[in-house]
C-alpha cells in the first residue's frame, strides 16, 4: 500500500458503494489498483480539492458545498479528500 496510504485505501474500501452500485474491490490490494487505475488523485485541502474539481467538471451554478459533496468525493477522517473519477 503506496501511492495512496492505508487512510485512502481503506476509507475507499469501505465507502465504495458511494459511488458504485456494487463493490469494485474485496481486498485493500484490489482497493488500491482500482485507485491507480482510475488515477484517483488525493487533495489536502478543501481549497485544492475545490480547484481540483472546478477544473474537471462542470460546476456552474453549484455550491462549494454541492461540489465537495458529489458522489466521486471521499472526505477522508484526516480532513483530506480523495477524489475517484470512474
Amino acid at each position: 500500500m503506496n501511492s495512496y496510504g492505508e487512510e485512502c485505501i481503506q476509507f475507499f474500501l469501505e465507502n465504495q458503494l458511494q459511488l458504485f452500485p456494487e463493490a469494485v474491490a474485496e481486498t485493500p490490494e484490489e482497493a488500491e489498483e482500482f485507485l491507480e487505475d482510475c488515477m484517483a488523485v488525493v487533495c489536502d485541502t478543501r481549497e485544492e480539492a475545490l480547484a481540483y474539481l472546478e477544473e474537471g467538471m462542470d460546476v456552474s451554478g453549484m455550491s462549494e458545498e454541492e461540489i465537495l459533496e458529489a458522489e466521486e468525493v471521499f472526505t477522508l477522517p484526516s480532513g483530506r479528500y480523495l477524489i475517484v473519477e470512474a
